[in-house]
């Protein structure tokens, strides 16, 4: 089975990720994997943060000669800020204290994990809690992601709206597979000066701005993931996944949503059978998945990302130190990053996918998941 862990924090030393159960003989592009974590930092409406970090992977173990060897695959991202907070974030100290945190910002993990984790200092929950924790989970979907290019599995994604900018749809691949050409990933062009337009209103008055975006998977054979217990649906394990990304409030499979108020011959897509073809359906309102198990349809998620609750119009809150009235600390924040949660969204999904057809197919050796997948 894939797995994974993930450590560090935002202004710490570095970002750890760890893959156990990658297949051996797997060719990695590194620079692939640069490539997916610039498009993480990139997009209009993002902080100042990432004009400092220009974000590369360096692989530790698992990997000779560019390929895979079937043993843990280690790596760091190193966070090159840290120079100028070592004297707050040396793991063994001693702590300057000047940058400690007190006051708890409303919407973020501060005020929950300080009582949870007993800290007088709230800097200890926001390193962690910091959606910084995602590049180590876009490298790692990075490398799942050219795993199964293999066996001809793609992911996209694209933005559909921000703010209160009505969605806009989309079914031409070719466009979503671009999506990255516009600077809010939205492939509707009237769509995309509407978000602009949005997001640079947000930033002039401080605010900040959450919205929907789509992840596509192509590609996949059916039965990944299972009806027989809870814990192997698919939609149930891309859902857990997807949720667990800093801001992503709703995850929706297929037309979940419109479904819901539709009768349902109006919802449910009818089967057909054909030489050429198989099994197929002329429409896909399931989002690609049946009974928590891909139909053979393209995998299709939206997902719905609540407004950065680090404002440069703070919310009041309360002093945990002296219990006073104050309005939130402001960390560096971004104004708007829904296109990159698209990004984390895709390599997520793709981890997940990964993990599915490794259960389905897996083997040692990319060789021999090949032959099973053929069989």
């Amino acid at each position: 089975m894939l797995r994974y862990l993930t450590a560090g924090e935002s202004h710490g030393k570095s970002l750890v990720g760890i893959i156990e159960g990658f297949p051996s003989n797997v060719s990695i592009d590194v620079e692939a994997i640069n490539l997916d974590l610039k498009r993480r930092q990139w997009g209009y409406g993002r902080g100042n943060r990432m004009k400092i970090e220009s974000d590369e992977i360096e692989i530790l173990s698992g990997l000779r000669g560019g390929r895979s060897l079937g043993s843990p695959i280690a790596f760091l991202i190193r966070n090159r800020d840290y120079e100028n907070w070592q004297r707050y974030m040396d793991p063994l100290g001693p702590i300057d204290d000047g940058r400690a945190v007190t006051r708890p910002r409303p919407g973020h993990a501060d005020l929950t994990g300080a009582l949870k984790y007993r800290f007088d200092d709230i800097r200890n929950v926001l390193e962690r809690s910091s959606a910084r924790e995602t590049a180590v989970r876009v490298a790692l979907g990075s490398m799942v992601k050219q795993l199964m290019a293999n066996f001809g599995v793609e992911v996209m994604s694209h933005v559909l709206s921000v703010g209160n900018v009505v969605p806009g749809e989309s079914n031409d691949l070719n466009e979503i597979k671009d999506a990255d050409r516009s600077p809010v990933r939205c492939i509707d062009k009237k769509k995309e000066a509407q978000i602009i337009e949005a997001i640079d209103k947000a930033k002039e008055t401080g605010d900040s701005l959450g919205g929907l975006f789509e992840v596509r998977i192509l590609g996949l054979p059916p039965g990944l993931g299972s009806h027989v217990h809870w814990d192997r649906k698919l939609d149930g394990r891309l859902a857990q996944a997807l949720m667990s990304i800093q801001a992503i409030k709703a995850v929706e499979i297929g037309d979940g949503i419109e479904n819901s108020s539709l009768a349902g011959s109006q919802v449910h897509d009818e089967i057909f059978y054909s030489q050429d073809k198989g099994y197929y359906r002329e429409s896909n309102r399931a989002g690609g998945i049946e009974g928590g198990m891909s139909n053979g349809e393209d995998i299709v998620v939206r997902c719905y990302m609540k407004p950065i609750p680090t404002l440069y119009k703070p919310l009041r809150s309360v002093d945990m130190e002296s219990k006073e009235a104050f309005v939130a600390s402001v960390e560096r924040s971004d104004s708007c990053a829904v296109a990159a949660a698209s990004i984390v969204a895709e390599m997520a999904a793709i981890t997940v996918i990964g993990q599915e057809f490794l259960r389905k197919y897996g083997g040692d050796s990319l060789e021999e998941i090949l032959e099973r997948w053929k069989g």
